[in-house]
């Protein structure tokens, strides 16, 4: 059920400053881009893109890349070139480990270890039989062909990952100066925007629950890299120097698997990390790590990220439970659960992966992993549509993502529904393409790019429009 308090909406003057660029002027310029997950708001929302409203394999398919592995990452857009990061198997598979029996910890429960544990965890996982190669691609935006390839390592992948994940399932991300590709327990590899290598981190083995894989990617601000490394282990939060990878600060968490990606917002001239986890939503100062408030009540297992605008933040989580909390950031400070600094909740149809849309002044978000879609007014926290269930879109891991008056929601199985952004329940398009969907869409200009299994997707209207990159 919804709950709200007449606190008052009051909105932050400070803007949004979420992720790219070396200052606020910068924005400009990352907007024409999706320099990272989510896209240059972290929201889902192209503001200057102007994507095809309709394709299929026979219409509007400027180009399509044959990718070499497996990824899960978005693409991400930087002017002329699109970068996309894979795991790719090489050599003989080795043969398939016996599975392991879940294992009970003194807090009875199963399928982890203690949190000083170590190895594989018992679970539903994969497992590695394979060597792979951790490949970064960059590809020409004009005609799809691919202008580099960097292996950045070749291992056996340290743990599992999810029936439906992989081993590259963070994404990649750019300052349009250098390029970050996150591996997870692989590794952080810096290159310039020609695939020379920068720099690279280690920060150990992530021990997931269950074996089902690493996802969350990092962020980016000025130049503090952010990487949120919660597991089964020892997490933490770390923050780098982006020229160089060297540690700026580092602070413990008592904090189980997440997946979600760390959020970077600017608060009263301050930037603050939104972290969003399973004990707590936590705000750490961008500057010195130090944490700023923290909010109980979400859910286990917390994959979407969270999203923010106009001074509010809403997080979401949808395991075993729902959860969506509105949080006023100005003035929050220490433990800030049940407060006034929650403007309102809502306990339904809340997503389990996707991450939700935050568009103009409305937040979209889908029940679990279905095509059921509700959105909400940010403004008052009234429910607007929903639950809608969606004609074609089922099975759903991609996030939803909007330009030009239109949302698009993308499913596993390459249905595509864009819908008019709205008080209503308006379909514009219903598209198909034959290939297999878990990545979220970017946009950028007049193009949306899709990455599936097998594919790199370049949409766009034809004839192509003149482009200035």
């Amino acid at each position: 059920m919804r709950t709200m308090k007449l606190v008052g909406l009051v909105c932050l003057t400070a803007p949004l400053l979420a992720g790219v660029g070396r200052t606020a002027a910068a924005l400009g310029e990352a907007s024409e881009n999706w320099p990272q997950w989510r896209g240059p708001l972290c929201t889902g929302e192209s503001t200057t893109g102007n994507p095809p409203l309709e394709w299929s394999e026979d219409k509007n398919v400027r180009w399509k890349a044959k990718l070499p592995g497996l990824g899960k990452g978005t693409p991400i857009v930087w002017e002329d070139r699109v970068f996309v990061l894979s795991a790719r198997g090489v050599g003989e598979a080795l043969e398939t480990p016996e599975p392991q029996a879940p294992e009970e910890d003194q807090s009875g429960r199963r399928g982890r270890r203690g949190r000083r544990g170590g190895g594989f965890f018992g679970g539903r996982g994969n497992q590695p039989t394979q060597v792979h190669e951790f490949v970064v691609l960059a590809f020409d935006r004009r005609d799809g062909s691919l202008l580099w390839e960097e292996v950045a390592a070749e291992a056996l992948p340290k743990e599992g990952t999810h029936q439906d994940g992989s081993w590259a399932s963070p994404s990649a991300l750019t300052d349009g100066e250098s390029l970050f590709a996150f591996f997870g327990s692989q590794g952080l590899f810096a290159y310039d925007l020609d695939g020379t290598v920068l720099w690279e981190r280690q920060f150990g083995q992530m021990e997931i629950s269950n074996s089902f894989g690493e996802g969350s990617s990092p962020a980016l601000f000025g130049d503090t890299l952010v990487v949120q490394w919660d597991h089964e282990g020892d997490s933490f939060i770390v923050a780098l120097d982006k020229r160089t990878g060297e540690d700026l600060w580092r602070r413990d968490r008592d904090e189980r698997t997440s997946w979600a990606t760390p959020l970077i917002v600017e608060v009263d001239g301050k930037p603050q990390v939104i972290t969003s986890a399973t004990s707590k939503i936590r705000a750490y100062d961008l500057a010195s790590g130090e944490l700023v408030w923290e909010c109980g009540g979400l859910t286990r297992n917390v994959i979407p990220s969270p999203v923010a605008a106009g001074g509010t933040l809403y997080v979401t989580s949808g395991f075993r439970g729902n959860a969506l909390l509105a949080i006023k950031l100005a003035g929050a400070s220490g433990d800030i659960t049940d407060s006034e600094q929650v403007l309102w909740t809502f306990d339904k149809d809340t997503p389990y992966v996707p991450s939700p849309l935050l568009y103009q002044d409305t937040l979209y978000f889908l029940k679990t992993n279905s095509g059921v879609l509700s959105t909400f007014d940010v403004t008052t926290g009234e429910r607007i549509l929903g639950p809608q269930r969606l004609e074609t879109v089922s099975n759903v891991y991609a996030s939803p993502v909007a330009a030009a008056g239109r949302v698009y929601v993308l499913d596993r199985e390459g249905d595509c529904e864009v819908l008019e952004h709205g008080p209503e329940y308006k379909v514009l398009a219903q598209n198909h393409l034959d290939d297999h969907f878990d990545a979220s869409a970017a946009i950028s200009g007049s193009e949306i790019f899709l990455r599936g299994n097998q594919y790199l997707y370049c949409l766009a209207e034809e004839p192509p429009r003149k482009e200035k990159f």
